[in-house]
C-alpha cells in the first residue's frame, strides 16, 4: 500500500475493524490494534521446492516410476502414495521422515534375515 497516505491507511484500516464482529475485533485487540495490519501485500509465489540434488518433486517421481515399475503398470494409489512421501521428505515433514527412516530400517531388517 506504498502509493496511500498514513491517513487513507488508518481510514481503511478503522473501517475494517468497525465492520468487523465482536469476536475478530477481539483477536485484533488481542495482538494490538498498533501491529494489526489488514491491508498486507499479496505474498510471492511459493517458490519451487528442490531436493538436495537440485530436482524438482515432478522430476523425482518421473524418474522414481520409470526405474522402479521398468516400464509396467502402476496404479494412481501407488503413484500418488510416492508422490506424497516425495514431497513430504523435500518439505522435511516430520511424520513423512519417520515414515521413511522406518522404510529404510525394515528393508534392512529383511536383508539381514536373508529376505529380499
Amino acid at each position: 500500500m506504498e502509493h496511500f497516505t498514513t491517513e487513507q491507511i488508518e481510514s481503511k484500516k478503522k473501517a475494517i475493524f468497525d465492520t468487523m464482529g465482536k469476536r475478530g475485533q477481539k483477536q485484533v485487540v488481542k495482538i494490538g490494534y498498533d501491529k494489526w495490519d489488514p491491508i498486507q501485500n499479496p505474498k510471492d509465489p511459493i517458490d519451487i521446492r528442490k531436493d538436495k540434488g537440485n530436482r524438482t518433486t515432478q522430476t523425482l517421481i518421473r524418474e522414481f516410476l520409470q526405474q522402479s515399475t521398468l516400464g509396467e503398470e502402476y496404479s494412481n494409489s501407488f503413484a500418488q502414495g510416492a508422490f506424497e512421501m516425495c514431497l513430504g521428505i523435500i518439505n522435511e515433514n516430520e511424520k513423512t521422515m519417520g515414515m521413511f527412516e522406518f522404510a529404510k530400517w525394515y528393508s534392512e531388517l529383511l536383508k539381514k534375515e536373508g529376505h529380499k
